[in-house]
């Protein structure tokens, strides 16, 4: 059972970039509201995907500077990455079929 972690700035290489699973990255804050509402919904597709993917959360109010790296200009902010490169990015609230299936497309 794979559950989503917190991951910063000093861990993202190891948990993000040299992942061989594919991996969505959550760009959130505690006073965000929609992302309070994603966190259980990305907590079911950790849990229904596994050892598949990786999910990780990163906090914009503690790691800035990658949410700068990225170019995160909203909150929720959601970017797959294969093989270490950015695949895919959707923002805001996205039906849990929808993360799911980019994260198996990526596999």
């Amino acid at each position: 059972m794979s559950v989503v972690e917190k991951t910063n700035t000093a861990e993202f290489e190891n948990k993000v970039l040299k992942s061989d699973k594919p991996v969505l990255v959550d760009f959130w804050a505690e006073w965000c509201g929609p992302c309070r509402t994603l966190g259980p919904v990305l907590d079911e597709v950790a849990t229904e995907l596994g050892d598949d993917a990786v999910i990780v959360k990163v906090n914009v109010d503690e790691d800035g500077d990658l949410a700068q790296k990225y170019g995160i200009r909203g909150i929720p902010t959601m970017i797959f990455f294969k093989d270490g490169e950015a695949a895919k990015t959707l923002v805001g609230i996205q039906p849990k079929e929808e993360i799911k299936k980019t994260l198996q497309e990526l596999a």
